[in-house]
């Protein structure tokens, strides 16, 4: 027995491990990054039992439903109407180009098939299937990333102890090694069994926020079964080591209309931004507060100017299904990008502040003014423009615009140009 454990330790100790606190990026992870902003515009996705009650995805907690009366949700979830290649092809036609997904929300719900809890769609459900595995092998088919939302926080599991005191690092009443070890498993099981899986997105540190969350074993265990793979976490502070972008909720990067970014010091990370297609996140009878599609448009337009993606939520129906609010407003959108697209997929942003009429995107040598808000002088102006202008013209035409460069700028002059729907793009060379 002495000599067993002593070939345990040494090869526990000639493993290798990946430290979030040293972390250095590999190249493939790197090389994933650029094609991460490249992509721009993606789907979130918050579906779960939840969706049954019509009331969002914090139904349970908002209305006090307890764990045991809550979990009978899943004996009758049995969404006969999912389709991954209607979910797909959702997104593809709206200029979509990866798709986030809730595998476990808050609730504790495991959307995929796990080992390491019965209370998942597999065993837990008459539905019986796998709904992650076939939007895995969808988006493999059709071109589209696929990444996974993770909640860190559980609502029923008695080792994560909800609402217990936080105690050096741990909760009082719970088995914190016990839950690290779980969310380790699961995580795990994610990255080894679907194919195709580029992202990894966390969620619920701030419901904890003196806890010892084992990011350093968390992140390093999921840039060890893949190092290219990208973690983000929404824990709405700086990045933290180990981390490979910076996601924005509700607001866009450098603003703070929700007060949820009020700490998120914007670091060297790529950027992304969600927000909902209406308020909530999952499925809401009662919510009719739908965004327009210049609301939407105007909204990734100004993400892309902030050199940050922008990730819209849907909460699709129990039964699978997309409701039509959603496909009728993201099918105008999804005409607006195939226009414009050009403007968006591939740039890069920031390299001039936001303005009052709008933001600046580029692509190499290659520079898009995007107007959404007409001037009431006849001309834009570009502060600290460092590039030479050889030609600008209305996106989309041949339509000479006039420019003036000077030391502190660019004037574009809107002489006999009108304004479009939505945004009206100049381009310059």
């Amino acid at each position: 027995m002495k000599k067993i454990l002593t070939m345990l330790i040494m090869c526990m100790a000639l493993t290798p491990k990946i430290d979030a606190q040293t972390y250095t990026p590999t190249a493939g992870n790197l090389a994933a990054r650029n094609t991460f902003q490249d992509l721009k515009f993606g789907l979130f996705i918050h579906w779960g039992i939840y969706s049954e009650l019509g009331r969002g995805e914090w139904v349970m907690n908002n209305d006090h439903i307890s764990y045991k009366n809550y979990k009978r949700l899943a004996d009758f979830f049995n969404p006969q109407s999912f389709s991954a290649r209607d979910w797909v092809r959702f997104a593809k036609s709206a200029g979509m180009k990866y798709i986030t997904v809730t595998s476990r929300h808050h609730d504790g719900f495991s959307m995929f098939g796990t080992k390491e809890s019965p209370y998942n769609i597999v065993d837990a459900t008459p539905y019986h299937k796998d709904p992650l595995m076939e939007l895995a092998k969808e988006c493999a088919k059709e071109g589209i990333q696929l990444h996974f939302y993770y909640s860190l926080l559980d609502w029923g599991r008695p080792d994560y102890a909800y609402g217990s005191r936080i105690v050096d690092g741990k909760p009082v009443n719970g088995n914190w090694e016990s839950y690290i070890s779980f969310m380790k498993k699961q995580l795990t099981e994610l990255i080894t069994k679907y194919p195709g899986v580029k992202g990894i997105w966390f969620d619920g540190h701030w419901e904890r926020k003196t806890a010892d969350w084992h990011y350093d074993e968390i992140y390093g265990l999921i840039h060890q079964l893949n190092p290219s793979i990208l973690v983000g976490n929404n824990h709405h502070l700086e990045p933290k080591a180990g981390e490979d972008f910076q996601m924005f909720e509700k607001d866009l990067p450098g603003n703070n209309l929700t007060g949820f970014s009020g700490e998120a010091k914007i670091g060297e990370l790529p950027l992304e931004t969600c927000e909902t297609i209406n308020k909530s996140w999952g499925f809401d009878l009662s919510d009719n507060n739908y965004k327009s599609s210049a609301q939407l448009i105007h909204y990734l337009v100004g993400a892309a100017g902030r050199n940050a993606n922008f990730l819209l939520n849907i909460g699709p129906m129990p039964d699978g299904k997309i409701q039509s609010e959603f496909t009728d407003t993201m099918a105008i959108v999804g005409k607006w990008m195939k226009q414009n697209g050009e403007s968006i997929y591939g740039t890069r942003g920031n390299i001039v502040p936001p303005q009052p009429w709008g933001v600046i995107t580029h692509k190499n040598k290659t520079f898009y003014a995007h107007i959404m808000v007409w001037p009431q002088e006849n001309y834009i102006f570009i502060p600290k423009f460092k590039g030479k202008i050889s030609k600008a013209e209305l996106m989309g035409t041949k339509t000479a615009v006039r420019y003036k460069q000077q030391e502190e700028g660019a004037f574009v002059y809107l002489d006999g140009i009108k304004s479009l729907p939505y945004d009206t793009i100049i381009q310059l060379q």
